[in-house]
């Protein structure tokens, strides 16, 4: 189903710029503020991915932004905690929990214009979320 809903065969790994591809992480459990431990190495949730244009250019066509918002799988940026080696294979455990509920998902939606104020405001002062997203969430309460 996926080969026909793309129109073509299933993709390399790392075909959306990707640094770590992974399975199980899912953008609806996955919480912002989230540690995880990979490795060596410590890393912690702070946003999702946006879609850009390239994503067009790179597979020439041009409802690509469109169709990669349509999914609700943004995947996510972790910022590096602790340095360490990290391998192919390499377990990913979640170390800690973000006490606030506030997933991927939602922050996502919340940022193409999906949520109530006070899941908004939650976002807005949420720290583990990039600074630019917050400031993005405190324009929008304004």
């Amino acid at each position: 189903a996926e080969r026909k809903e793309r129109g073509r065969a299933l993709l390399p790994w790392a075909s959306f710029g990707e640094n770590l591809t992974t399975r199980g992480l899912r953008e609806s459990v996955v919480r912002i503020g989230d540690r995880y431990r990979i490795g060596g190495a410590e890393f912690i949730v702070t946003q999702p991915r946006l879609p850009c244009y390239k994503l067009e250019v790179k597979f020439g066509r041009s409802d690509m932004i469109k169709r990669f918002v349509s999914v609700d799988r943004s995947g996510f940026y972790l910022a590096v905690e602790q340095e360490g080696e990290i391998g192919a294979g390499d377990a990913i455990e979640l170390i800690e929990q973000h006490a606030c509920d506030l997933t991927v998902a939602e922050a996502y939606r919340l940022k193409l214009g999906g949520g109530t104020r006070d899941r908004i405001e939650l976002a807005a002062n949420h720290p583990a979320l990039a600074r630019g997203w917050r400031e993005s969430f405190e324009r929008q309460l304004e």
